[in-house]
């Protein structure tokens, strides 16, 4: 497990200086180094809670990694095998009993506290459950009632929809869309699960840029939409920037946009009808938060040396 932590922390260094795919690469390569260590047999039971650790980790990088290309099939198989080995693990936590001597006779028994590496590992498939959902969210719809899918949802922390859709009610928004743009996706076929061997013809303008999510109504403003590409096109490189907040008004259409970009490929949309100031703190404050959980900052920030999180 310290080892694994020591691990973790070299990712978050390696994120700050490389992209998100080099980075995993550059992971792998150094778990993969610290497993060829247990050689000896004497270290059977080590190597054997490391690779528990190790699968987990792993399955979870990937499953990072697959939502972040829209890719629904593989992240899901990443995700259901990474909460089975969680589950299997947090069991041997439950029938494992700590006995206490107490200082004036007698003992207590008290099942073992899970170590913070599987806390954390933890935290991590919780909120990567909340993301897949999220951006998996018309797929799974299919498979259900609204009201389940609304029920369920609410289940997951954080409830992304949930919390844009209070936010539509409280500010009188007209529209919160998730933009993929996937020019850069040789396999794109829309949302989820598509046949390996089905044929799709490439899409073309508009459909470059599909609604991943579009609240509150599920159905993406299509008059909107020529602005919104516009205006990621035009404000590329503001967008690219961590944590930036690109705004537009729009007299012609009366309408007011703000966008920020949570990771590559995604941005968030938010549209008003009228005018909006572009320093309305609540807007931009409601965005940040929503794109800093999409990235999973918060986990990852708490691997930092010193932080208390």
């Amino acid at each position: 497990s310290h080892k694994l932590h020591i691990c973790l922390r070299g990712l978050y260094r390696v994120t700050r200086l490389q992209t998100r795919l080099q980075s995993l690469h550059l992971f792998f390569l150094l778990l993969l180094l610290l497993f060829l260590r247990f050689h000896h047999p004497i270290l059977s039971r080590v190597e054997e809670c490391f690779q528990t650790e190790l699968d987990v980790v792993l399955q979870l990088l990937r499953c990072q990694a697959q939502i972040s290309e829209w890719s629904f099939l593989p992240a899901l198989l990443s995700l259901h095998d990474a909460n089975s080995k969680l589950l299997a693990w947090g069991q041997l936590f439950q029938r494992q009993k700590e006995t206490r001597k107490h200082m004036f006779g007698g003992q207590s028994q008290k099942a073992v506290q899970p170590p913070h590496l599987y806390l954390w590992l933890q935290r991590f498939q919780v909120l990567l459950l909340a993301k897949f959902s999220f951006y998996f969210h018309e797929a799974l719809s299919r498979q259900t009632a609204a009201g389940d899918m609304k029920a369920l949802t609410a289940r997951t922390a954080p409830d992304f929809s949930g919390k844009i859709c209070s936010f539509i009610r409280k500010h009188d928004a007209s529209n919160v869309s998730l933009v993929f743009d996937n020019r850069c996706s040789e396999s794109f076929q829309g949302h989820g699960y598509h046949h390996p061997h089905s044929y799709r013809e490439a899409p073309k303008g508009v459909e470059q840029f599909p609604a991943v999510v579009s609240l509150p109504t599920g159905e993406r403003p299509l008059t909107h939409w020529p602005n919104v590409i516009m205006m990621m096109g035009d404000h590329a490189a503001e967008l690219n920037t961590l944590d930036k907040v690109v705004h537009f008004y729009d007299d012609k259409v009366t309408s007011t946009y703000f966008l920020t970009r949570p990771e590559p490929h995604f941005t968030l949309v938010v549209i008003f009808d009228g005018k909006k100031s572009e320093k309305d703190l609540h807007i931009a404050a409601f965005l940040q938060e929503i794109s800093g959980s999409l990235r999973n900052t918060k986990p990852f920030s708490s691997l930092k040396p010193g932080s208390k999180g």
